[in-house]
């Protein structure tokens, strides 16, 4: 039995190019032998978001770049490689094309097999890589386009407990703060205001709050954030601290109640065995010091770890994507066809129905 196996990882769903090497042992321990990120922040930055066109051309003048430079720094060759791993979706459609389609090509030169990846799934298995996690256990998944609490039983088997009926988080806090004249993205722009900011002068709403269901809503706050701003137009610079803490307060306060009952739920179903169990925070919003300080005090006060990879490893990488890879491999999975295709839609939990605000073409992930 080899010892070891390796995956070229491959990442082009949004508005990061990125590729990465790593390594799987036959005992589930790994080793990130590259990890090459280039943000197109600057390229995106002028316009207040992610042009799709401008992200997918990007794609194409730098990933060949990147994947020499990913395994160059892995003091590797395509021949000391096991797999070719690419992102297949969801995403922008023009981007996961450049990716995949370079994907199939080093795999056919190559004669490597090629795992069409799911990028969701990369953010629900990076813990295991990370933090040797086992299953089950919760995420929680915070991003510019998903906010999902979802149930991961095992590789391939993942049960969505909660999306949201609208917006999601991290595109809550890029329209307002755009709103607010302040820097994209919106995330860190937002927290560093809140700081200086009176988190009780505005009393916004926490949507759902009380619910049974574990689903989020944004839609209502953003409003309500625009109609507060509006009235006591222009804004000084405290006005912008003020209601940037505010509007994270009111976040922070309707995590504690989405999440603290999914929790419940989760004890429920799993009863204790002895080994504490996770839960674990992905995506850019996870950068939040206010959001991951409210997320790690309700797991201690409910008896969970609370694990949030390193910030490089939240957000948009190859890594994440090859070690999904590895892992359908340790399963045994079939290799996909060079024919496979990708998909700007594509849910990790395929029986899960699509919510009101997700469009005709069904829910996105």
């Amino acid at each position: 039995m080899t010892p070891f196996l390796r995956i070229l990882g491959i990442e082009t769903s949004c508005d990061e190019t990125a590729a990465a090497v790593v390594e799987r042992q036959a005992d589930g321990q790994s080793r990130i032998l590259s990890d090459v990120v280039l943000s197109q922040l600057d390229e995106h930055s002028v316009y207040g978001g992610v042009v799709p066109e401008i992200a997918a051309r990007a794609h194409v003048e730098a990933l060949d770049t990147l994947i020499e430079e990913a395994l160059k720094r892995a003091n590797v060759s395509l021949a000391d490689v096991d797999a070719i791993a690419a992102t297949s979706g969801p995403g922008l459609i023009g981007g996961l094309l450049v990716g995949l389609m370079t994907g199939k090509a080093i795999a056919r030169a190559s004669g490597k097999p090629l795992y069409a990846i799911n990028h969701l799934e990369g953010h629900a298995l990076t813990a295991r890589l990370t933090d040797g996690l086992s299953f089950p256990y919760l995420m929680l998944l915070v991003s510019g386009g998903h906010t999902q609490l979802i149930l991961v039983r095992g590789v391939g088997e993942y049960e969505r407990w909660g999306t949201t009926i609208d917006d999601a988080l991290g595109e809550a806090f890029d329209k307002t703060a755009k709103l607010l004249g302040l820097a994209y993205p919106g995330g860190p722009a937002v927290e560093q205001a809140a700081k200086k900011g009176n988190p009780k002068r505005f009393d916004f709403p926490r949507p759902l709050v009380g619910e049974a269901r574990l689903d989020f809503s944004f839609s209502g706050l953003k409003t309500a954030v625009r109609q507060a701003a509006t009235a006591i137009a222009p804004l000084t610079e405290q006005d912008v601290a003020d209601i940037c803490a505010s509007f994270q307060h009111a976040i922070s306060r309707t995590l504690k109640d989405r999440i603290g009952r999914g929790l419940e739920r989760f004890k429920s179903e799993f009863p204790l065995d002895g080994e504490r169990p996770a839960l674990v925070v992905a995506g850019g919003v996870a950068a939040n010091l206010e959001l991951r300080t409210t997320l790690q005090t309700l797991c201690d006060a409910n008896g969970f770890r609370f694990i949030a990879p390193p910030l490089h490893l939240c957000t948009d990488n190859a890594v994440m994507i090859a070690w999904a890879g590895l892992e359908r491999m340790a399963t045994g999975a079939a290799p996909d066809d060079l024919d496979v295709q990708p998909r700007s839609r594509w849910p990790l939990d395929a029986s899960a129905k699509a919510l009101i605000g997700h469009g005709r073409r069904g829910a996105k992930a």
